[in-house]
């Protein structure tokens, strides 16, 4: 069991929150959270480089000069790989790196990265995270105030709000997904995870939820 405190807005501790990481995950595999990780970095890449091989590059193809009686090694086009401003020899093509694990084990890494990160008490609970309005100026305060402002920092919020999201998103180093997005690499890659006491539970009832089906 992990006693995580709560705050408010002005960075006073408000109360305990009590949680296991066992709810989310009952071990930690590291080998799972590896493949799932590289799975979505694999799934981000554009594949879009491309380089020119023989059939691509300007230059004549016949041959530079005759192929007995010169005493040279026999040489053929001048686009060759091995001659200046020839073509690649294994030349890049766009492709699509992109693959899929399956579901559950996609799903049970996002739970043990959670555990991870509760187990390591990098999580900062605040009673709550709203908006009237857009206003990245009030959350750069509460992130000061928390003293989190100068780490990469992953706010995880109960549903989708778009005052939040728009009062988050232009915070240099600081991103923004409600709890039913979370995925392992989303979740690893910050050094802290900010969410309110609701997102928290809405967390648990989920993980609650996939243990039991």
């Amino acid at each position: 069991m992990v006693s995580l405190p709560v705050y408010d807005r002005n960075g006073a501790k408000v109360g305990d929150y009590e949680v296991d990481p066992a709810e989310f995950a009952a071990s930690i595999n590291k080998q799972l959270l590896h493949d799932v990780v590289v799975m979505y970095q694999a799934n981000l890449r554009q594949g879009s480089a491309r380089n020119k091989n023989r059939t691509d590059v300007a230059g004549t193809t016949k041959k530079m000069y005759r192929q007995k009686g010169t005493g040279n090694a026999r040489a053929g086009s001048r686009r060759s790989n091995i001659r200046v401003g020839g073509g690649r020899a294994f030349a890049k093509r766009p492709r699509d790196f992109s693959y899929r694990l399956p579901r559950k084990a996609v799903q049970l890494a996002t739970r043990m990265a959670v555990a991870s990160k509760v187990a390591d008490q990098r999580v900062t609970l605040i009673d709550r995270l709203s908006f009237t309005a857009p206003k990245t100026k009030e959350m750069a305060a509460v992130l000061k105030a928390l003293k989190i402002g100068q780490q990469s920092l992953l706010v995880a919020t109960e549903n989708y709000d778009v005052n939040a999201v728009k009062s988050i998103r232009n915070l240099a180093g600081v991103s923004v997904l409600p709890v039913s997005d979370l995925n392992a690499l989303a979740v690893l890659r910050p050094r802290r995870i900010l969410m309110s006491v609701a997102a928290m539970d809405s967390l648990r009832r989920g993980a609650a939820q996939r243990e039991a089906s």
